[in-house]
């Protein structure tokens, strides 16, 4: 990747999946084979799903939008996506879009979906 347009990506493996699929923070995301899956992480005792979840991966503590989770696992990928928080895009962009995820994240707490 050219460095002079664009820093380069940080990449945090946290597993393999059964059939070979990475799954990686990639500046912020937590990713299955390079796509995109959640920014955030829930505790599986907070998600609508935990009963399934954990009768069907049982040592399963979180789950990265459809990932199932380990304990240390989790800990690699919040790690790693509190590390990529503490980037700072001070361009217009990056402001207008921590801006909108803030408002996101309110009006989701208040109840609105």
């Amino acid at each position: 990747m050219d460095s002079t347009t664009r820093p380069a990506l940080d990449v945090v493996h946290v597993k393999t999946t059964l059939d070979g699929r990475k799954v990686e923070v990639i500046d912020g995301w937590v990713c299955l084979g390079g796509v995109r899956e959640t920014d955030s992480l829930i505790p599986l005792d907070e998600h609508p799903n935990r009963q399934a979840i954990a009768q069907a991966v049982p040592g399963a503590s979180h789950v990265a939008g459809r990932l199932p989770l380990t304990l240390a696992e989790a800990a690699v990928a919040q790690g790693a996506l509190s590390a990529a928080q503490r980037h700072f895009d001070a361009s217009p962009a990056g402001i207008t879009q921590r801006i909108r995820k803030a408002v996101w994240t309110k009006t989701a707490a208040d109840g609105v979906e």
